[in-house]
């Protein structure tokens, strides 16, 4: 399937993660406390330090060097070491489950929108709200809409919506998203 997502907001990282389920996956992964642009290259530093971004290579890498080559400037993440232990407990767990086919998530055994949302509930480093923008993620931009999976990934499917990660499609939506983020934050601290 030919996509072209525009997340990481530079040629190279987006190329990776429209041609890899495991790095869009760890993308999302390492999108919390960081800015969703710079959560979503991680995946290409990734790869540039590993000669390639192979998820077996990842699962199977020391656990030390992984987190020095995670953490080295410029770093994965914010938290670089911690978010390189979370990688490889992503990469380990979609190899020990789905044969290190990511894609396998969402499309082995025609599951419904509910079954996948409950699938990457189970991911390490997925709670109920990052499982659901990424089930919106793969309805909206890669044209994966198991059956009911607009209920299932609840407001984050609204079409024309600007909530996550699920409806960035550009530069401009990307600033969009950010304010609406920043409005939500505003609103909660005054409740």
């Amino acid at each position: 399937m030919s996509r072209k997502l525009c997340l990481a907001q530079e040629p190279e990282a987006d190329a990776l993660l429209s041609e890899d389920d495991f790095a869009l996956l760890t993308g999302m992964l390492l999108d919390q406390q960081y800015p969703l642009e710079h959560a979503f290259r991680g995946p290409r530093k990734i790869a540039d330090r590993m000669d390639g971004f192979d998820i077996h290579k990842i699962a199977e890498a020391d656990p030390q060097e992984f987190e020095d080559l995670c953490s080295t400037p410029p770093a994965i993440h914010r938290y670089g070491r911690s978010m390189a232990r979370r990688t490889q407990d992503l990469a380990r767990y979609v190899v020990e489950h789905y044969g290190g086919e990511t894609s396998r998530i969402w499309t082995e055994g025609d599951p419904d929108g509910k079954e996948v949302l409950r699938r990457l509930k189970d991911l390490p480093g997925y709670g109920d709200q990052k499982a659901r923008i990424f089930l919106a993620m793969l309805g909206k931009q890669l044209g994966v809409e198991p059956k009911g999976w607009e209920k299932a990934a609840g407001a984050y499917s609204e079409k024309n919506s600007r909530r996550s990660a699920a409806d960035i499609v550009d530069g401009e939506t990307l600033l969009e998203v950010r304010a609406f983020k920043k409005q939500m934050k505003a609103a909660a601290k005054k409740s």
